[in-house]
């Protein structure tokens, strides 16, 4: 087959080109911060706002009674959530459109973090995004990879897919350190959380004019 046989720099050239391989490219940023942020602040953000945890609870009943374990443990719960996020995404991945999923695996996550830091922290609040937030974690991975696959091939699916992860790391980058740089401009993570939740917007934006059509050769 044709495609089997071009070389990497065809196919480098032919997805540089591509408006879609772009648009794929920005809009894995806002995955890389917001994972970024989360997992570096989000423990500390816990144990500063959240409410506190009250004696006879479930929660201090099995041994979680401070605001800094619960925020240990909200990590954990974001974690268990993504395994089956992660496998129901690859499942849907096969049978409906990949762009469109991931449109809506981020507007997901813009509601959820915009209605969570929109009502009062509390211990419940806090577990109810861990699972949400959890449960779209890592689902834009399946997505991502697979989308790339379809579009330019397998041959060379681990280097672009590496290029767009580029992305990600980037936005990874500026997730913690710009939820520090902001922490000690502000006091809290108010604005650092809203930047997170527009560039979530913005990601569920870009993904809908991509054009879900494998590129033929010239």
């Amino acid at each position: 087959r044709a495609v089997i046989e071009e070389s990497m720099g065809t196919i480098l050239n032919r997805a540089f080109r591509d408006p879609s391989f772009t648009l794929i490219f920005l809009g894995f940023f806002s995955c890389g911060y917001q994972l970024g942020f989360i997992t570096a602040h989000f423990p500390a953000f816990v144990t500063e706002m959240c409410g506190p945890i009250l004696p006879g609870g479930a929660l201090h009943n099995i041994g979680i009674t401070t605001t800094s374990a619960l925020g240990a443990v909200a990590i954990s719960v974001i974690g268990l959530a993504n395994i089956a996020g992660t496998l129901t995404a690859g499942w849907l991945g096969k049978r409906y459109s990949k762009k469109n999923l991931l449109a809506a695996i981020y507007l997901g996550r813009t509601l959820v973090a915009a209605a969570f830091i929109m009502t009062p922290i509390t211990p419940a609040t806090v577990l109810l995004f861990s699972v949400t937030m959890g449960s779209l974690w890592l689902a834009t991975v399946p997505l991502t990879s697979g989308l790339i696959a379809h579009l330019y091939g397998l041959r060379y699916m681990g280097t672009l897919y590496g290029i767009v992860f580029f992305s990600h790391q980037l936005g990874s980058f500026m997730g913690v350190w710009l939820g520090g740089k902001l922490y000690d401009l502000h006091g809290d993570y108010s604005v650092v959380w809203w930047v997170g939740i527009g560039v979530g917007a913005f990601s569920a934006i870009v993904h809908l004019p991509v054009k879900e059509r494998q590129l033929k050769p010239a």
